[in-house]
């Protein structure tokens, strides 16, 4: 499994880089000292509290490490310029030392290993540990965000979502969806034979939404994206492509050989998303939406083989990319 493969890997590169044991790249420092000091050096005058944030710990484990720092002359603490009830970090001399000598050895150290690698294989390591690293970060985040199908319950709180949503990207009046009868009845419009809709939610409250259905006007093979919003709150987490995939997924259940959706050219990282999902532009619009205010078009054959692993529609998230709106129908 490739589950199995990574973790075992992982476990290896921990072992390589003697994490285990605590060793450190110089004796004057811990490696979780090491780290701070090389946090402070990369945000000049950086808190307490945004330390915590980057290293990913608790502010009072932050605080007795910079303790032990400043007792060791590596850190010095004073009034922040913009706020000076709030004390800034930064390195002493001493601190710049110890950081310099770390560099050197950390250096050395990665050097002699890349040795052992070919050129495209040194081209790739950064990228896909930085890719990685992004992906536990999302995942750990977005532990408690769950994708189900929509309820009744939820008609309120969707409709919610797509109107603000599309409000915010100027998506309104006439012409744009926000204007559909079914945003108020979305459960009910979704329950039709070939339909689904999904909504993610945190603790209780929908923050997001999509779904699949026949395409107005259109050939029975064809089915349309549909009503894909995520509300500020939710976007960064790369919950685009999870919820694409149980829309597509769908889809290729229902039967349907092509899908098909209109957004607008204004909105990237949603256009991203889809090329990323194996959806093409078209020359112009399919079917009878009755969405002319929208000015792309995409098309995806469902025929071909996923540009993506399937999924289960009851599997809970697991993150992807993508940041942003997705779909404007």
């Amino acid at each position: 499994m490739q589950t199995n493969t990574i973790r075992h890997a992982t476990r290896e590169l921990v072992r390589a880089l003697r994490i285990i044991d605590g060793t450190s790249c110089t004796p004057e420092v811990t490696l979780s000292e090491g780290h701070l000091l090389l946090a402070i050096a990369e945000n000049p005058e950086t808190t307490a509290t945004e330390l915590a944030e980057t290293l990913e710990l608790e502010k009072s484990t932050i605080s007795r490490t910079i303790g032990r720092l400043e007792e060791r002359g590596f850190l010095a603490r004073e009034p922040s310029e913009a706020d000076a009830r709030v004390r800034s970090l930064s390195l002493t001399p001493a601190g710049r030392d110890v950081l310099a000598a770390i560099d050197r050895f950390a250096d050395t150290e990665v050097a002699a290993a890349l040795e052992f690698l070919a050129p495209d294989e040194v081209d790739a390591l950064g990228t896909l540990f930085q890719r990685y690293s992004s992906a536990l970060r999302r995942a750990r985040a977005t532990a408690n965000l769950t994708i189900r199908p929509i309820e009744q319950a939820d008609n309120a709180a969707v409709g919610h979502v797509i109107r603000t949503v599309m409000t915010e990207f100027g998506a309104v009046g006439e012409g744009f969806s926000i204007e559909d009868p079914e945003v108020d009845a979305m459960f009910e419009s979704y329950a039709e034979p070939r339909s689904a809709f999904w909504v993610i939610e945190r603790d209780g409250k929908v923050l997001g939404c999509g779904g699949v259905a026949p395409l107005a006007g259109a050939d029975p093979s064809i089915c349309e994206l549909r009503k894909m919003y995520f509300l500020p709150a939710l976007r960064g987490f790369g919950l685009g492509m999870p919820l694409m995939r149980r829309c597509l997924e769908a889809a290729r259940e229902f039967g349907f050989e092509t899908c098909y959706l209109e957004t607008l050219a204004s909105m990237h990282q949603a256009r991203a998303l889809y090329l990323r999902a194996g959806f093409r532009p078209t020359d112009g619009p399919l079917g009878a939406t009755g969405h002319h205010g929208c000015d792309s078009f995409m098309t995806l054959d469902l025929t071909a083989e996923p540009a993506f692993a399937a999924i289960t529609r009851s599997q809970r998230v697991k993150p992807a990319t993508a940041t942003e709106v997705c779909s404007e129908t």
